[in-house]
């Protein structure tokens, strides 16, 4: 039922974009000594929030071709950038520290706004 409605959708898929970046975040800092180690991080969340599919592809026949994966791209790793040290390793702990904190905003935020929607939900059928 909140999968109907959008800002639970979009509150759930930030916290999953969150939790995403976390994991990456992670992978970062545990190669952080490994040689020519290149340090990744997640596409912003607007923008594979925005380039998701509004609705899926249906198929009436037997003859329509099955739609592709479209979701696979929302958590696309990017390129942190980042100076390279004498070993070829990008990783930054000062950075990725600073992402972190980032992704935990995110995360809260959709915390947030998911318990707002929940209280609103429980209002308006007159529960407290």
């Amino acid at each position: 039922m909140l999968d109907r409605i959008g800002t639970m959708r979009m509150a759930g898929q930030m916290g999953s974009h969150a939790a995403a970046r976390h994991v990456q975040i992670a992978r970062n800092v545990a190669n952080a000594d490994t040689p020519g180690y290149r340090a990744t991080d997640l596409r912003g969340f607007a923008d594979s929030y925005d380039r998701a599919p509004a609705t899926g592809l249906k198929a009436t026949r037997a003859q329509h071709l099955p739609a592709g994966d479209w979701g696979a791209a929302r958590h696309t790793r990017v390129d942190a950038g980042g100076e390279p040290s004498p070993n070829g390793n990008t990783v930054s702990i000062e950075d990725e520290l600073v992402r972190q904190a980032d992704a935990r905003r995110q995360f809260n935020i959709s915390l947030s706004v998911y318990q707002s929607g929940l209280s609103l939900l429980r209002t308006s059928l007159g529960r407290r």
